[in-house]
């Protein structure tokens, strides 16, 4: 990404100075960021991992370079956000819009970049939230968020989709999944509801595309780690990061053997704000890390990280799967075309995101 940029300090709180810094760090001094200024964007998905990350980003940025960006962020909540984030909602550049993604009312004004970054929420997810409503918030939300990019005369719209579209991964002979790779989940697998949504959000990406000249780019995202990642759900590496931090020992819960990759959220940031700025128009990548290694060797680096000693415990059973259950991604095109690449080692990821968590909980009391 060029020379590493100076840190600027933006007068916030400690957990904005972490992750935004990181990315002024990666990024070089004006090249990204002269291609936002003066852009008017409107946000989905403002409020979630990425999403907060994301506008924390923006805000830093704004403070450095004096880009004259504008913000416009969706939120079905703004009250809970401004409790919760309050510098980010009185920023002078920001604005909060209340609705639904899938039947907000559109903004007054024009917008030159749309991030699409709305999904169903990963609490919902963990507790099995009724598929057609997360089928809805894929295919109805994008629908929604494009027509209001047709209206508006956005240039470029950015859709985070999901690496979960090419379904059960089983490639034999390689780790790494291709965007040309054609698997799907099944038809019938209620349990995929939002990937299913996702694939029918991708046809629309091109239908408008093609149909209104939105110029539309598709993330394919797999799976990431960093600072306000849940500790507490699904995710593997919260688990054990958790587990690292305050358990008696780190549990692994199935046999140890799946597949998996985590790119840093730092190093995502850069990767959806290039996407957005420079890739061509209809492109899709895969967004990701493409190192890959077994849930089981996840916990042994998480524990050497954060806590070494500490004893890991597998309690699922060991059984040899010919088919290996793997999540990785090929990336390989984001390379070629954006010059993207896996900045932040996993244990330098790893360590920060621990740190950050230890940081936040002393705080707190």
């Amino acid at each position: 990404m060029g020379s590493k940029a100076h840190v600027c300090q933006a007068g916030m709180d400690t957990s904005f100075n972490t992750v935004p810094e990181q990315v002024c760090q990666l990024t070089s001094s004006h090249v990204l960021w002269d291609e936002l200024r003066g852009a008017h964007l409107f946000i989905t998905g403002g409020t979630g991992f990425i999403g907060r990350w994301l506008l924390e980003t923006l805000a830093l940025a704004e403070a450095r370079f004096n880009l004259g960006l504008r913000v416009c962020m969706l939120t079905r909540n703004p009250n809970r956000f401004t409790i919760e984030v309050p510098l980010l909602a009185s920023h002078p550049a920001f604005r909060f819009v209340t609705g639904d993604v899938r039947d907000f009312d559109f903004p007054a004004g024009d917008y030159s970049h749309i991030l699409h970054l709305a999904a169903v929420s990963a609490d919902a997810t963990f507790n099995k939230a009724d598929p057609l409503m997360q089928f809805d918030i894929a295919y109805q939300g994008t629908r929604r968020v494009l027509e209001f990019a047709a209206h508006c005369g956005a240039r470029r719209l950015l859709m985070t989709s999901s690496g979960s579209v090419y379904g059960a991964a089983h490639l034999r002979n390689e780790y790494l999944t291709p965007e040309d790779y054609i698997g799907a989940p099944l038809p019938s697998d209620l349990s995929a509801a939002p990937e299913h949504g996702k694939r029918a959000a991708e046809f629309l990406c091109e239908y408008y595309r093609q149909k209104h000249g939105v110029e539309t780019i598709i993330a394919r995202c797999f799976t990431f780690v960093g600072p306000r990642l849940p500790l507490d759900i699904h995710y593997a590496i919260g688990n054990f990061i958790r587990d690292a931090l305050w358990g008696d020992e780190i549990t692994v819960h199935g046999d140890g053997t799946p597949i998996r990759s985590y790119l840093y959220i730092a190093d995502l940031l850069i990767w959806l704000l290039v996407m957005l700025t420079r890739a061509p128009s209809g492109s899709l990548f895969n967004v990701g890390s493409d190192v890959p290694l077994s849930i089981l060797q996840l916990a042994m680096l998480v524990r050497d990280t954060l806590a070494l000693g500490k004893p890991v415990k597998v309690i699922g059973r060991q059984h040899v799967n010919l088919n290996r259950n793997i999540y990785v991604p090929n990336i390989e095109r984001a390379r070629a075309t954006l010059q993207l690449d896996v900045w932040t080692d996993l244990a330098e990821a790893i360590l920060r995101t621990g740190n950050w968590y230890r940081t936040a909980i002393r705080e707190r009391r």
